[in-house]
């Protein structure tokens, strides 16, 4: 390999591993969302999170592709992410279709704050595509109207979806910080795209106060 192609690969270490992550993300939430359908009430919504699943792998086939035109095997991109991101999903696996709409609305939420922020320190075409396979806002309205409707129906089930929610986001940021501190090319690219040292931490403060703004909607912080 020349110097030049040496270079090229380092520069373009931090955006594999980031594509990487967000490729087998796409690819465990289609198997997550395909199969937490099946707690749904009825047909209607059986269908709609069959519809937020068929997004999920349309989103996977386009990092993938990206992941090739990188010169990069998508495969070995998403293998460092396997096990973190398989090990929260058994960690907080829904019991029920109010937990499985609050962890959409609540995981989800958290892991597309975090794509949008380092998406915005990506160029074009990377930065842009990963903004385009963050989840459809739609869904994150469906979620919450389901849980508002749920919880006016039955104001005991806050208490419950409250408990299940600081769960959430427990598991949420202990992982993404697990992630962060193995994998240095993905801190590194949020160190220099932000410009400072404490980015990453930075980061994991305006995380936590845009899921405080999602609770506080649905009166979830009592």
């Amino acid at each position: 390999m020349s110097g030049d192609d040496s270079r090229s690969q380092d520069l373009r270490a931090p955006v594999v591993e980031l594509l990487g992550l967000v490729a087998f993300g796409e690819l465990l939430a289609f198997e997550r969302m395909a199969r937490d359908a099946a707690l749904a009430p009825d047909l209607r919504r059986r269908a709609t999170l069959g519809e937020m699943a068929a997004v999920e792998v349309d989103g996977y086939q386009r990092v993938a592709a990206r992941l090739a035109e990188h010169g990069a095997d998508p495969e070995r991109a998403m293998a460092p992410y396997v096990r973190p991101v398989e090990e929260y999903h058994d960690a907080t696996e829904p019991k029920d279709w109010l937990e499985a709409l609050t962890k959409v609305y609540v995981g989800d939420g958290i892991a597309d704050d975090f794509l949008a922020e380092v998406a915005a320190l990506l160029d074009a075409p990377d930065g842009d595509l990963v903004r385009r396979v963050l989840h459809d806002g739609r869904y994150a309205a469906f979620a919450e109207a389901e849980l508002r409707a749920a919880i006016e129906e039955d104001p005991k089930v806050a208490n419950r979806l409250s408990m299940w929610a600081r769960r959430l986001v427990g598991e949420t940021l202990s992982h993404a910080q697990r992630v962060a501190a193995e994998r240095a090319p993905l801190t590194e690219l949020i160190v220099t795209g932000t410009g400072h040292e404490d980015g990453v931490q930075k980061l994991f403060q305006r995380l936590m106060t845009a899921h405080t703004a999602r609770m506080d909607a649905l009166d979830l912080n009592n």
